[in-house]
């Protein structure tokens, strides 16, 4: 029988080709669509069947503080001098404890595809925020 507890979304590491690139506060894009081809057979004019058609994928989205760590910034710069670096990228779910796997989504022949820098007010209080957007070409679920 499956466990059906449900998985704590607060907890989670981005693994690049098995180096640990950061905790981040955010990350947003998991996702798969199917395309929906809907046609209508023979001389049936009132019935309209479904086919499945081409498979995208949702560009992924992080969000991380600000830090001296430069391992994001140097990947998304091999793209930005024309030498796209394609990698296998892991968004890992940690358990509660903090310390074990959860499950994992695998993500293939990923790239840096836009960043943003943090807003910066001098008014402020808030942390610096910045955002990386993962463009790839397939997901699975482990």
């Amino acid at each position: 029988m499956p466990d059906l507890d449900i998985y704590r979304a607060y907890n989670f590491v981005l693994d690049l080709q098995g180096v640990n690139a950061g905790f981040f506060t955010e990350v947003t894009g998991l996702s798969v669509d199917v395309e929906v081809i809907e046609y209508r057979s023979g001389g049936d004019a009132a019935a309209v069947s479904k086919l499945p058609g081409r498979v995208s994928y949702g560009d992924i989205t992080l969000k991380w503080g600000v830090s001296d760590n430069r391992v994001l910034w140097e990947w998304l710069m091999t793209a930005v001098n024309g030498a796209v670096e394609k990698k296998d990228v892991s968004i890992v779910l940690m358990k509660p404890n903090g310390r074990e796997e959860q499950t994992r989504w695998n993500l293939r022949n990923a790239w840096a595809s836009r960043w943003r820098g943090s807003k910066l007010n001098a008014m402020g209080q808030d942390a610096a925020i910045e955002t990386l957007t993962l463009t790839h070409e397939g997901i699975e679920r482990t």
